[in-house]
């Protein structure tokens, strides 16, 4: 008994500490510090980048399309080489827009959503909107949360069109499962976009990348947009933008959430489960028959 409670109280220390220190500090100073740092070009200063970073992540850099990179911006955006990912080619498969370790995933029911098990929060402080929030009813969500050394691009999970995209400010607080335990409506607060997509088959569909420390900053290919701390643009932007199952569509400058959304009667891939490790391209959900 006594040995447990010390295995207890020593997780809960490392957690303490996890916690202050990636959230208990001047998260914006810190985020705006590290996106100027991420820029200085010197590859040398990315080789000890790279080999701090190693010893607190599995970062892998064999799949990147490049082998040499000038700031530590690059490693975090890298592209993959070709043929690293294969996209489900089914058409009645809705493919997984990134690589990702699967968070909270199940049904929205009263306008609620889980971030962490006992830990709900209304979809429209979500999403923005009451009315955007009300179209989800009853249908499924998916929380897809990339670590740092994961790759950060994110890509359609089907054919569709992007028809409107809302930019919502925020905060940037750290998304680990620690912070998700602790703060309640965490993906509520963070810098984050909301992008709608309908599919060919009349389907609608929801993307909400949602920034981080360290990160708040996405870009969306669609707009040709740049979402950062600075963001002083319009947050309600129309769009008309076709995009192939798999095709990419923007990218976070180091790693975050993807939440997706469907409507009812779209049902979860085998495997696809809260901890599972899924990669790009791989089936997520399955359309209504």
């Amino acid at each position: 008994m006594n040995a447990t409670r010390r295995l207890r109280d020593s997780l809960l220390l490392q957690e303490d500490l996890n916690f202050l220190l990636t959230n208990r500090v001047p998260r914006h100073a810190l985020t705006r510090a590290m996106g100027w740092y991420s820029r200085l070009r010197s590859p040398a200063l990315v080789r000890f980048s790279v080999a701090v970073w190693r010893l607190f992540t599995e970062l892998d850099l064999s799949e990147a399309k490049k082998t040499r990179f000038e700031s530590l911006h690059e490693v975090f955006t890298r592209e993959l080489k070709d043929g690293a990912r294969t996209v489900d080619p089914r058409p009645e498969v809705l493919a997984s827009p990134c690589d990702a370790i699967v968070g909270a995933c199940g049904t929205v029911q009263q306008g609620q959503v889980l971030q962490a098990k006992g830990m709900p929060y209304p979809l429209h402080e979500l999403l923005g909107s009451a009315s955007a929030a009300a179209a989800w009813e009853g249908g499924s969500y998916l929380t897809l949360r990339l670590t740092s050394a994961m790759y950060h691009r994110f890509h359609a999970p089907h054919d569709a069109v992007i028809e409107h995209v809302r930019v919502i400010r925020g905060d940037t607080w750290n998304v680990n499962p620690i912070a998700l335990k602790r703060i309640e409506r965490l993906f509520c607060r963070n810098e984050r976009a909301v992008l709608d997509l309908r599919l060919a088959g009349g389907q609608r569909l929801a993307l909400v990348p949602v920034a981080a420390i360290l990160v708040a900053s996405l870009r969306l290919h669609c707009l040709k947009l740049h979402v950062h701390l600075r963001y002083g643009g319009p947050t309600e932007l129309p769009c008309r933008a076709h995009v192939a199952k798999g095709e990419e569509l923007g990218w976070f400058e180091h790693g975050s959430t993807v939440i997706v959304f469907a409507p009812p009667g779209f049902v979860r891939a085998p495997g696809i489960e809260p901890g599972a490790r899924i990669r790009m391209g791989q089936a997520l959900m399955r359309l209504p028959a």
